[in-house]
């Protein structure tokens, strides 16, 4: 029987999806709450609730945190020591410890080669204000963040400096500050997925119109959508810059002026591709992990 743990929300729905396929298909069950693992560095011992996590064959990260923050990176130290202590971690420690920063994530995209919408990071209100300006209307994002959560959309108005210092104010002293961008063919952002680097299956957020983004947080749904070979491709060179990646989603829009990437997902999204394509990404990550260790 392989002893499979999984990192993620006790409760939460995809969490759960993964612990039940796992258990279907080895008969063990384990969900790892980072808030309650211990790292003994004396011994090189990680316990969770008195299980020893050096002791599995394997461990899955499906949701690092509720929401993010900088003390998810020092979680994800622990699970990178043990990787190197040689518990198989899917995906990559080091690669997820890229993509959880919003800004360590889009440098190393733009190094590469891929396009993404005009961006601007400053902390000064003045160069940021002059960013507004040149965009004409800007959403300003978290560098920590999900689901465009503490996002705000900054439009070149009398009142733009003030939204600008009330924002950073607000505790996000590096400003990322990227140019909202027209959508081609309607209000949809892409969800490119991929399984152990191979493309797996494409669904589309559509927004609800009552908000800016197309998130369901704020009322879009997954439907459909067969991408272009160009965009599947486009999607395809973005994770592969983040290397041992085994489930991940790239964010996609759709431009007048051709497509671009907005981010590389640390975890990837199960009910994208269940609602929209009727995939069952847990157990496919399930039966992925369990041929690759």
């Amino acid at each position: 029987m392989k002893k499979i743990g999984v990192v993620g929300i006790p409760k939460g729905w995809s969490t759960l999806r993964l612990l039940d396929a796992l258990e279907a298909k080895t008969g063990f069950r384990l969900c790892i709450d980072m808030a309650e693992v211990r790292l003994d560095l004396d011994t090189g011992k990680v316990f969770c609730q008195g299980t020893d996590l050096t002791g599995l064959d394997a461990i899955i990260v499906k949701k690092i945190a509720p929401s993010y923050t900088p003390d998810a990176l020092d979680r994800m130290e622990i699970l990178r020591f043990l990787h190197q202590k040689g518990v198989p971690v899917f995906s990559s420690p080091d690669s997820m410890l890229r993509l959880i920063d919003r800004l360590s994530g889009t440098t190393v995209l733009r190094l590469g080669g891929i396009p993404m919408p005009p961006t601007v990071v400053t902390e000064d209100i003045e160069e940021a204000a002059a960013t507004v300006a040149l965009y004409g209307k800007a959403v300003f994002k978290p560098l920590f963040s999900s689901k465009a959560r503490g996002m705000t959309v900054i439009e070149d108005t009398p009142d733009a400096r003030e939204e600008i210092a009330d924002y950073k104010a607000a505790g996000n002293q590096v400003m990322y500050i990227q140019k909202m961008v027209s959508h081609a063919g309607g209000h949809l952002d892409l969800g490119v997925s991929f399984l152990g680097g191979k493309y797996l299956a494409t669904y589309a957020r559509q927004g609800s119109g009552a908000s800016w983004d197309t998130t369901t947080r704020t009322g879009g749904r997954y439907v459909p959508h067969e991408p272009s070979q160009e965009i599947i491709a486009l999607a395809h060179r973005a994770q592969a810059l983040f290397p041992d990646m085994a489930f991940t989603c790239v964010d996609v829009v759709e431009t007048p002026e051709g497509a671009a990437i907005y981010e590389v997902s640390a975890f990837g999204g199960f009910r994208g591709l269940l609602d929209a394509c009727g995939i069952d990404a847990a157990s496919a990550y399930a039966d992925y992990v369990l041929e690759n260790i």
